[in-house]
């Protein structure tokens, strides 16, 4: 599996899940596509199943589902402000989008 978080978001899910006291939960990471074929994340913590992918990164226990795999490949999860915003958030950065667009080619 390719996924891959950032730094910026291993801190931000760390401190996210220390302010809600879920230490103990991995990060489940979901996706799927919407009829329009764009394609619509989920985060959450969340216990492993057994048949969940399980990655390690940055600290950060990660899950993802097989129904979410094949979207979710290539794609890397940071944390930072976009482009018109003010405040950081969670962003895709998901070659399998149809809106994706590599940063600095906009």
């Amino acid at each position: 599996m390719s996924f891959k978080i950032t730094q910026q978001a291993a801190r931000q899910i760390i401190q996210s899940a220390q302010e809600e006291d879920m230490q103990n939960l991995a990060l489940r990471v979901a996706a799927k596509r919407k009829a329009d074929g764009a394609i619509e994340y989920a985060l959450g913590f969340d216990a492993p199943a057994g048949i969940d992918n399980i990655s390690h990164q940055f600290e950060v226990q990660i899950l993802i589902a097989p129904t979410s795999i094949d979207l979710l490949v290539g794609s890397v999860l940071d944390f930072a402000v976009p482009e018109n915003e003010t405040d950081p958030q969670f962003i895709f950065l998901n070659p399998n989008d149809p809106a994706f667009v590599p940063p600095g080619t906009d």
